[in-house]
């Protein structure tokens, strides 16, 4: 029986917990950030990183215990979940103050507490590509859940990446005379202006948060497909739905890094951003129609077996 990741489920139930106090402050703190209330983004990470935390342990509990590479990934596993809550404790304390958390480097405690963050990152993101390099090499009977895996983990840890794309300072921030900020996650606007309900994400510009979080939640979206088409019979037609899957979701993950990068708010798509869509809408669905032949194979197969031997030509 699968054995779960106690460390990955310890740090899941303190973002719970913290996801309750955090929506505690939205209702009785009414400070604001940047146009934000304080309170949203810890509320934005806990769940996320909840979500982060659950689905990794189921990850790393399908690496057999007998497996040569089980202690490594649960290793790894608690690896996640340190420098997860590490990340967490910088945000709740920065939200508490009354600061920004990220890119904040207006006095010396802020900068720390900065620093300190962008350490617990990158050990998250080391941390998360070697576990995904080796539950990926774990071989599963049902070919679909196997490649839901290895493609939600591969786009996931692209979506990561992408987060470094916000750390880069501007030409403005280097030349300010005094640094208070560097990096930002908007494209063509100043952070903290008009934004999406609780997201925050632009609506006047680009916003390079929407790919970083679509492309993390590969790892819920891809599994989470596997599931719902087990119930198709066809060992054949379920690979190549879980495949056409992973392709469209690959394809959002690079369209909406496209579209932020030029500047350009999610809800408000230009001429080329819809016709990207479009393209990846037709493939993803000429791929997914490919499963009809294996589809409609057994149960012309079942049809057939259920005509008495006497009728049969």
């Amino acid at each position: 029986m699968p054995r779960p990741h106690r460390p990955l489920l310890f740090m899941s139930a303190v973002m719970a917990a913290l996801a309750v106090v955090a929506t505690g402050g939205l209702l009785l703190d009414d400070r604001t950030l940047d146009g934000t209330p304080v309170w949203a983004k810890p509320l934005k990470f806990a769940l996320s990183l909840g979500i982060y935390g659950v689905t990794w342990s189921w990850l790393i509990s399908l690496v057999p215990p007998a497996a040569r590479t089980a202690r490594w990934s649960r290793w790894l596993g608690t690896v996640l979940a340190a420098a997860a809550l590490a990340e967490m404790a910088v945000i709740v304390i920065q939200a508490a103050r009354g600061r920004r958390s990220h890119f904040n480097v207006s006095t010396p405690l802020d900068s720390a507490l900065y620093s300190a963050m962008g350490t617990t990152i990158i050990v998250l993101m080391v941390a998360n590509v070697l576990a995904a390099v080796l539950v990926a090499r774990e071989r599963r009977a049902e070919p679909a859940d196997a490649w839901a895996v290895r493609i939600g983990l591969a786009v996931s840890a692209a979506g990561m990446a992408l987060g470094y794309l916000m750390v880069r300072p501007s030409a403005a921030q280097l030349a300010a005379p005094v640094v208070t900020a560097v990096g930002a996650h908007g494209v063509g606007v100043a952070d903290g202006g008009p934004g999406l309900p609780l997201l925050g994400w632009s609506t006047i510009g680009g916003d390079l948060r929407v790919p970083h979080f679509v492309g993390m939640h590969a790892l819920q979206a891809l599994p989470l497909l596997a599931l719902a088409v087990r119930r198709v019979a066809d060992r054949t037609a379920r690979l190549r739905l879980v495949a056409a899957g992973g392709l469209g979701y690959a394809g959002l993950t690079a369209l909406v890094t496209w579209q932020a990068l030029r500047g350009q708010p999610l809800l408000r798509p230009d001429g080329p951003t819809l016709t990207a869509a479009g393209l990846l809408l037709a493939v993803t669905a000429a791929v997914a129609l490919s499963a009809l032949p294996s589809l409609s194979a057994p149960a012309a197969r079942r049809a057939a077996a259920a005509i008495p031997a006497e009728v049969k030509p």
